[in-house]
């Protein structure tokens, strides 16, 4: 027995150096140190602020010519001469067509013969009322025949009278016999030739001229976004801009802006009851005639003015399961919350927000990914905030529209 626990002592001590061995191996590496806390994740934010706003809406329309006449004759004849070109500017009252006069001329003269000889006519017929006047006081002549030269005399009057009317009828008719543009604008091409036939008012018309400058624009706007737009005003959401308020921006068909300003001239007062919606009339400069009538452009029309607006990247903005957007800010504490945004529309690269978020607080922009509602995180500005600051529509002379 005492054999026994001699040889185990070695083995003892030999355990116990072993295990001194480990302990001081394990503290020399690491091992059995308690783990430092993971840092907290650090987000890029941007801090919400009011600014005022211009809004505006796109509205699709076309164009119409300014004023607009068709050539019809107003007698009957041949056409002699055409005396413009297709296809160029016109001046208000110059000749466009020459009707033969002949027929015209001569019917104009012989109202004149039939006018002198009805004027010469009523002197001797006047003489003879007056000297029956005279003699009807000494009862040398009977009441007949007084009344019968007043009579004579009262006729030769009047038929003096309708010659005169003939004769300005005549003349207006030989004046007919050159036709005049009633009004200056681009004419069209001719639908006769000389020598062509033409009816007095007949269906056909002999070519339109069309003022191009100014130009109307025609965009049409649904009536529900006009009550929206009013209960805006009405509630303070929008301020009217005034005279600003009625300057249109064009866009052409092709996407490009328009250069010169249009101005809106009126709202039709009518709805369409197929489509719910009613014309804006809008007058636009057209001095190089770019813009023709029948082109399809677009008004880009001004709303108003939101004058508490906010604004935000729209990198700031996410959406939920259900399709519903979202954002992520940091509160005064540091930790994360959550909202649920109602936006408006976007202008540029930002959401123009409706409810869901507070001037002042933080919009997590930049590390969302990384941290979820409820936790604790580090803020810091957006890099890129001064440059986005820089590109919003508060800071151009015309936001995008809806």
């Amino acid at each position: 027995m005492e054999l026994h626990k001699k040889s185990y002592e070695p083995l003892k001590w030999t355990v116990a150096l072993l295990g001194l061995m480990i302990m001081l191996g394990g503290c020399e590496s690491g091992y059995g140190r308690q783990p430092a806390p993971a840092p907290l994740p650090e987000v890029s934010t941007v801090t919400i602020k009011p600014q005022p706003v211009e809004l505006t809406t796109e509205l699709p329309g076309r164009t119409s010519a300014y004023l607009v006449a068709e050539i019809r004759p107003q007698v009957n004849g041949i056409i002699k001469q055409r005396l413009f070109k297709e296809g160029s500017d016109v001046q208000a009252g110059q000749v466009l067509y020459q009707i033969d006069p002949a027929p015209f001329q001569v019917a104009l003269d012989s109202s004149r013969a039939s006018l002198s000889k009805a004027q010469a006519n009523l002197p001797s017929i006047r003489l003879k009322a007056e000297r029956h006047k005279e003699l009807l006081v000494d009862k040398a002549v009977s009441r007949q025949d007084y009344d019968d030269a007043v009579a004579a005399e009262d006729q030769a009057r009047a038929e003096v009278a309708y010659w005169q009317a003939q004769v300005t009828g005549a003349r207006i008719n030989l004046g007919y016999t050159r036709v005049t543009a009633p009004i200056s604008g681009r004419i069209g091409k001719s639908s006769v030739t000389d020598g062509a036939l033409v009816t007095a008012y007949q269906p056909t018309s002999l070519a339109t001229i069309q003022q191009l400058d100014p130009i109307y624009v025609d965009v049409t706007q649904s009536s529900a976004e006009l009550l929206r737009l009013k209960r805006h005003l009405e509630t303070g959401r929008l301020s009217a801009d005034g005279a600003n308020g009625r300057k249109v921006h064009i866009l052409l068909e092709d996407g490009t802006a328009y250069p010169l300003e249009g101005l809106l001239q009126f709202r039709d007062i009518t709805v369409d009851q197929a489509t719910g919606s009613f014309i804006l009339r809008i007058v636009v400069p057209n001095s190089k005639h770019l813009l023709l009538p029948g082109m399809f452009v677009r008004a880009v029309v001004q709303e108003g003015i939101a004058e508490q607006a906010l604004l935000v990247p729209q990198q700031g903005v996410s959406r939920n399961p259900k399709g519903e957007p979202i954002a992520l800010i940091v509160d005064e504490a540091g930790k994360v919350q959550q909202r649920l945004l109602t936006l408006d529309r976007a202008i540029g690269d930002k959401w123009l927000i409706s409810s869901g978020l507070k001037a002042g607080e933080r919009l997590i922009v930049e590390g969302m990914m990384n941290v979820r509602p409820g936790a604790t995180v580090i803020a810091v500005p957006w890099k890129n905030a001064q440059a986005s600051q820089a590109a919003s529509p508060a800071n151009r002379p015309l936001a995008e529209s809806r």
